[in-house]
C-alpha cells in the first residue's frame, strides 16, 4: 500500500466501553485508500474486516465484507389484527404457526417450494446467483440460525406517526436474510477482491475492496441488490403465511436492512456506504431495533444525523462470543429469567440466552441524536434455532 494513502478519513464513535479490538477495526477501514468517512455504532462488536455495528462510507468501490457474510440481513415488524390477551389465552395456536410457517437451522428448507416473483428476477446476474438458485428457492420463507428469530409480542405505541393511534398491539417481529446464497456471493467476491488487494496488509485482508466499474463489482453490486430482494420476499412470506394460518389481517409493517451497501449522497458528493449490522437512519426514516428473547426491541424514526452517516444500531450487540456463552453460561439461569418476564421460548441455543447481549436500554440511550423511538415492542413467543446449530448470522 501507498503510505500516502493510508491517513485515516474520520470517524465518530456512539456508547462506551467498546472494546479496544472493535476500535482497531474501525481506525483500520478508516485507513483504507477509498475510505470517506465512518461512524461506530454503540452496539459494535468485532466482526471479519468491519466489526459488526460499523459504517464506512467509500469512493466508487464495494466492499464484501463491509457487507457482511448473511447479505441483506433484516427485519420486518407486522402489527396483526388480533388482540394482544390473545398471546397467554391461545398460546398454542401462535406456536404452532411459527413452526409450521418457517424454517429454522442450517440448510433448512421446504419440501414444497414457496412462491414469490422474486423468483422470475434474472438470477443470471452472477455465476454464483445463478448455480444457487434452486437452493435459495428451497429456502424462500425459511429462517436460518444464529441470532435469527420469529416472535410474537406485544407493541406499544407511543407516537402515532409510527402509523397507528397509541395503544397496545399484537406483532409479529422476524429477523432473517439471504441464508447460504448470500454467504456463497460473498465469500465469492471476498476471495476475488482479496486476489486483487494483495498489497493490503494482514488486519486489513478482509477489506479487500472491488471497484463498481470493474466487472467483478458490477456482478457483486447486481448479486447485492438480488439478495435484498430475496431477503425482503423471506420475510414477506413468513408473515403472509403466519397471517394466514391464523386468519387475520395486517394493520401495519416496518422494515429495514442493516447488511447492505448503499449508493447515497453525503457532504455533496456520492458516496458508497456500508452498514454492517447498523439500521439506516435519514430523517424521517423507520426502522427496527430488536434486543434480545427477554428484552425489548423499538421502532425508531431516523433523525438523519450526518456524522453516523444516517445510521444507527441494529440491535443490542452481543457481549460476549459464542463459545464464551456455551462454555460459561447455564440454561437455568436463562429459564428462571424467561419465567420471570414471561416469555415461552419455543426453541434457541445457549448462544442467544438474553446475557449474552448489552443492555438495550443503555445502547438506545446512547443514540437519542441518531433515533426517535415511536413504540417499542415486547416479546411473549420465541422461535430460534434449536441448541447445537452454527450460526449463519
Amino acid at each position: 500500500m501507498d503510505p500516502e494513502k493510508t491517513a485515516k478519513v474520520p470517524w465518530r464513535q456512539w456508547g462506551t466501553g467498546l472494546e479496544e479490538p472493535v476500535r482497531e477495526q474501525m481506525e483500520n477501514a478508516c485507513s483504507l485508500p477509498v475510505a470517506v468517512q465512518g461512524a461506530l455504532m454503540p452496539d459494535a462488536h468485532v466482526g471479519y474486516g468491519l466489526p459488526i455495528g460499523g459504517v464506512l462510507s467509500v469512493k466508487g468501490a464495494v466492499i464484501p465484507y463491509a457487507v457482511g457474510v448473511d447479505i441483506a440481513c433484516r427485519m420486518k415488524l407486522t402489527v396483526l389484527d388480533l388482540p394482544v390477551a390473545k398471546l397467554n389465552a391461545d398460546r398454542e395456536r401462535f406456536v404452532q404457526a411459527i413452526e409450521r410457517e418457517t424454517r429454522f437451522g442450517v440448510g433448512s428448507s421446504f419440501s414444497r417450494r414457496r412462491q414469490h416473483e422474486v423468483m422470475d428476477a434474472d438470477w443470471s446476474v452472477s455465476p454464483v446467483t445463478a448455480r444457487f438458485k434452486d437452493r435459495a428457492w428451497d429456502q424462500l420463507g425459511t429462517s436460518g440460525s444464529g441470532n435469527h428469530f420469529v416472535e410474537f409480542g406485544s407493541l406499544t405505541v407511543t407516537n402515532a406517526e409510527a402509523g397507528l393511534p397509541e395503544g397496545v398491539y399484537l406483532a409479529l417481529l422476524s429477523h432473517s436474510g439471504s441464508r447460504g446464497t448470500g454467504a456463497a456471493i460473498c465469500q465469492h467476491y471476498s476471495k476475488l477482491a482479496k486476489a486483487r488487494r494483495t498489497d493490503l496488509p494482514g488486519p486489513l485482508a478482509h477489506l479487500a475492496w472491488l471497484d463498481l466499474n470493474s466487472h467483478d463489482g458490477q456482478e457483486y453490486w447486481a448479486a447485492m441488490q438480488l439478495m435484498g430482494r430475496y431477503a425482503s420476499a423471506n420475510h414477506a412470506l413468513i408473515h403472509e403465511h403466519i397471517a394466514r394460518r391464523l386468519g387475520v389481517e395486517d394493520r401495519l409493517d416496518v422494515e429495514n436492512h442493516h447488511n447492505f451497501a448503499w449508493k447515497e449522497q453525503h457532504a455533496g458528493r456520492e458516496v458508497v456506504v456500508h452498514r454492517k449490522g447498523a439500521t439506516p437512519a435519514g430523517e424521517g426514516v423507520l426502522g427496527v431495533i430488536p434486543g434480545s428473547m427477554a428484552t425489548p426491541g423499538f421502532v425508531v424514526r431516523g433523525k438523519g444525523e450526518p456524522t453516523s452517516l444516517n445510521s444507527a444500531s441494529h440491535g443490542a450487540g452481543r457481549r460476549m462470543s459464542r463459545k464464551q456463552a456455551i462454555k460459561t453460561l447455564k440454561w437455568s439461569e436463562a429459564k428462571a429469567l424467561l419465567q420471570e418476564r414471561g416469555i415461552y421460548v419455543i426453541s434457541a441455543g445457549l448462544d442467544e440466552v438474553p446475557m449474552v447481549y448489552k443492555d438495550i436500554h443503555e445502547v438506545m440511550a446512547a443514540q437519542t441524536d441518531l433515533v426517535e423511538v415511536l413504540a417499542r415492542f415486547d416479546p411473549k413467543i420465541v422461535k430460534m434455532s434449536p441448541a447445537g446449530e452454527r450460526a449463519e448470522d
